[in-house]
């Protein structure tokens, strides 16, 4: 009953209001692993970023990033703290010499291990998204792997995984959201409060994407997984906000 009660919660806020709850919980319970404020920052307008600010503002009586500050540490903080701080331009435009000159740099930081250089970090947390995006691509032309690939060499290291992740949720949300879908219903018993927390905030923005991503990469309609692993009025729900027809 808890789960279904949660996802109801969750999908009855408003998006800014919800956006400061998932916050303030993942402030509270923060680990190493958990990528939710990352998530938030990386994935939202700039615009729809700074309304949860303002919601978490309103509601907890603090600011969001007195809060990660607080609660977070180490390469993380330092990497979080500028992330939920931005305020991104928000247009198509990019420059491309810059793209080129800050592939580089990334280049040579990963290859030197400096992950937690501030010029990489100063790059993931302020540019643009198209402009990122046109970095990454730089990054592939001029050196032949996806960044991200690069950013395996320790495929247990927590930091990597949220540069990664980082890097996802700025230019291919719906891949990384596709991978929490299928994460967590993969796991030893289902990993709820990861779907409840996808579902609730993606259903209105790109689910139909992560559906089909879902599908593409998973060979089963997104519906019958959740299915499968789910019951009750909580699967309803889930299956009726994902756009299950039968729901």
């Amino acid at each position: 009953m808890y789960v279904y009660q949660r996802l109801v919660l969750l999908w009855t806020l408003d998006p800014c209001e919800r956006d400061a709850y998932l916050a303030n919980e993942a402030t509270k319970r923060w680990t190493s692993s958990n990528q939710v404020l990352m998530e938030i920052a990386c994935t939202r307008s700039p615009k729809d970023l700074l309304l949860a600010r303002e919601a978490y503002h309103a509601r907890f009586k603090r600011s969001l990033e007195e809060d990660v500050a607080y609660h977070t540490h180490g390469d993380f903080r330092k990497l979080l703290v500028p992330l939920v701080s931005s305020y991104r331009y928000g247009g198509d435009e990019v420059n491309l010499t810059l793209a080129k000159t800050e592939a580089k740099l990334l280049h040579e930081k990963i290859s030197e291990k400096a992950y937690n250089d501030d010029d990489l970090i100063r790059i993931l947390a302020t540019r643009s998204k198209a402009q990122v995006n046109a970095t990454v691509n730089q990054y592939k032309n001029q050196f032949g792997n996806d960044i991200n690939k690069d950013l395996e060499a320790d495929p247990k290291d927590e930091f990597l995984s949220i540069l990664r992740g980082t890097i996802e949720c700025l230019i291919c949300p719906e891949k990384y959201f596709e991978k929490a879908i299928r994460l967590a219903i993969n796991k030893q018993g289902t990993d709820e409060g990861a779907l409840t927390r996808v579902v609730a905030t993606r259903a209105e923005i790109d689910m139909k994407i992560i559906k089909d991503e879902y599908q593409k990469r998973n060979s089963v309609p997104l519906d019958r997984a959740i299915a499968k692993d789910t019951t009750g009025d909580y699967e309803k729900l889930l299956l009726a906000l994902i756009g299950h027809e039968e729901a």
